[in-house]
């Protein structure tokens, strides 16, 4: 048997050496043929690093003190809902560490920043983990067609009394 792995959850605000890591995971996972090149991904992940602002915000699950996962607090995610902000995006693990619960830690992580900020609501899109975040207590609001696949539209409200 294994020993449990030490896990630890940064931001790349804390740790830009992360920010080429979750640029190439990003432009893997979500950016690759929809018109950005890895080079454009890493200057904007290097940019969120940099930045002071909390939006964009990227959390890193270290295993080990290596990075297995991310996820992150956007401004705005999905183009045609301009009007829902902010967003839970770009929630990613490697594949060789997924089924060990890395994505609720990430989410949970997100969560907790957003609550930080006084955000009351949170919005996600997912086409394949519709399942996982109703596990942990997100809300799948409607269905949409979108780049010629059905997508689902989630919320999760952070304010204790929605809870």
């Amino acid at each position: 048997m294994r020993p449990a792995m030490p896990h630890a959850i940064v931001t790349t605000a804390e740790r830009p050496d992360l920010a080429p890591v979750t640029a190439r995971w990003r432009w893997e996972a979500f950016a690759r043929g929809q018109g950005r090149t890895l080079a454009e991904v890493a200057a904007a992940e290097a940019a969120t690093a940099a930045g002071t602002d909390p939006m964009p915000r990227t959390w890193v699950l270290l295993a080990d003190g290596q990075p297995v996962g991310m996820a992150s607090l956007a401004a705005h995610d999905l183009d045609p809902r301009p009007d829902l902000t902010p967003w839970l995006a770009g929630v990613f693990v490697a594949p060789h560490a997924r089924g060990r619960g890395h994505a609720a830690r990430l989410v949970a992580a997100v969560e907790a920043g957003a609550s930080d900020l006084a955000i009351p609501t949170l919005w996600l899109y997912t086409r394949s983990a519709e399942g996982l975040y109703a596990r942990i207590g997100w809300r799948t609001v409607e269905t949409f067609p979108y780049r010629d696949r059905t997508y689902a539209l989630m919320r999760r409200d952070l304010t204790p009394a929605a809870r």
